[in-house]
């Protein structure tokens, strides 16, 4: 999603090399580009010009900081400025919690992924919490009587995430409303995350029957989830649900696409509220807070290791990561190793997901058509390994022609794959090698 912004801000600080204090002409000059690619990226024109003026004001004239570089300064400050309009410094990288009991009505228009978020919610604070040794109690319920099967959707979804499901027995919203408050209450359940209606547009009645439900059950949370596809579109309708029914946080959808950035990078200068969380794909743990400071990092093409060494811990055995570790200090890996390693890469998502965790990665210009190639070979190269017997993926000196003939059809490629496979393993293992070596010194 950050890749046009990450590509122009990469060469912005690479113009940078001149020793002593930040020229204003090279300023103007790159500041101008920088402006092209946030309205590119379809941020809108007055937060495009309020950015520009402060990274001006900071970066103009100012004398290096000891021990920076004009391209360090630069950056720093083009970090912190991107980090405020995310969220500010008060944001920090901490995550937001809800306070116990409480109710959140969660709202937005059709299509902007409202029942899926819910489940990814869910599963999120259940998951959270297990974290840190404890239970929650949550229940998903729905007053969506509008969209064709919109509240089976949230059940099968509560089953998948672990928690609670009450369907209420009133079509109206509003006495469903009701109703499932006072099951909640009786059940002592912790957080109860509402799904209300959504439309193809903001309209009166709409916001009408949410104001009603929110008068009634007086949740200590509203959630408005935002289609991070519908551009500065979804920031005029954050406005609509502010003024009429107000909204403690937004929960942005689709970050996987390839959509522009504009709205991540506006919303909270724009409509005031804080994004909280942010969901890509289908997957309920497609699904994590949203760190200001992260995402300034991936937004500027530095990186974003932290979220990538946590979701590490989270989707690969800690046992799998031992055995790993220890193959790597040893100076020698086999092919289960290398299979192994793959299959890791593999948990932590797509290869394009995973690259846009590392710095540096936009001055690569890997294209989607090389990523899903690479994880086409890497699919391939399981699928040889898994061919072969113990004794070769341990001792692979034993393969000769006739046993590469043997694995090639029973993993249903060519010789000359198994072939490409034991080059790609040797090279993975020179690395090993030279890791111990530098290890030992």
């Amino acid at each position: 999603m950050f890749d046009a912004l990450s590509q122009k801000f990469s060469t912005f600080f690479s113009r940078f090399t001149a020793p002593g204090a930040v020229k204003e002409a090279d300023v103007s000059t790159l500041l101008a580009n920088v402006r092209d690619a946030l309205v590119e990226s379809d941020v809108p024109y007055d937060v495009t010009e309020k950015f520009i003026e402060e990274i001006k004001q900071e970066v103009v004239g100012k004398k290096l900081l000891q021990g920076l570089k004009p391209a360090e300064q630069v950056m720093k400050v083009v970090h912190d400025r991107v980090a405020h309009f995310l969220g500010g410094a008060a944001a920090g990288d901490m995550a937001f919690t809800f306070q116990l009991p409480s109710v959140c009505m969660v709202m937005g228009l059709q299509g902007a992924g409202k029942t899926t978020t819910i489940g990814k919610l869910a599963h999120y604070l259940i998951k959270d919490a297990g974290k840190r040794g404890k239970t929650r109690t949550i229940m998903v319920a729905s007053v969506d009587f509008y969209r064709p099967a919109a509240i089976d959707q949230l059940e099968l979804l509560a089953k998948r995430a672990g928690c609670l499901f009450y369907r209420a027995s009133s079509s109206s919203p509003v006495e469903a409303a009701r109703e499932i408050y006072k099951y909640s209450q009786q059940q002592g359940v912790e957080i109860l995350l509402l799904d209300t209606a959504g439309r193809l547009h903001v309209d009166e009645q709409l916001l009408a029957e949410l104001a009603a439900i929110d008068v009634l059950v007086k949740p200590k949370y509203k959630l408005l989830v935002v289609d991070s596809m519908m551009g500065q579109e979804s920031l005029q309708v954050a406005k609509v649900f502010d003024e009429k029914v107000g909204f403690t946080g937004g929960i942005v959808t689709k970050m996987d696409s390839n959509t522009k950035a504009g709205v991540v990078f506006a919303f909270r200068y724009a409509v005031k509220k804080p994004l909280l969380f942010m969901g890509s794909g289908e997957g309920l743990d497609d699904f994590e807070p949203f760190y200001p400071d992260r995402i300034a990092k991936r937004m500027l093409d530095l990186g974003d290791i932290n979220t990538l060494l946590e979701q590490a811990q989270e989707k690969i055995k800690q046992s799998e990561q031992d055995r790993l570790q220890k193959s790597m200090s040893s100076g020698r890996m086999t092919l289960q190793d290398f299979s192994d390693q793959m299959a890791m890469i593999g948990k932590m998502g797509s290869l394009r997901s995973v690259m846009s965790y590392l710095p540096g990665m936009s001055q690569l210009k890997v294209t989607p058509d090389a990523l899903a190639q690479g994880e086409k070979d890497m699919k391939r190269m399981q699928a040889i390994i898994s061919s072969m017997t113990l004794k070769e993926r341990y001792y692979p000196k034993v393969l000769d022609g006739s046993r590469k003939r043997r694995i090639a059809e029973g993993a249903g490629v060519k010789v000359s794959d198994v072939n490409v496979l034991l080059e790609r393993f040797e090279q993975n293992q020179q690395f090993v090698t030279l890791f111990k070596k530098m290890k030992n010194r």
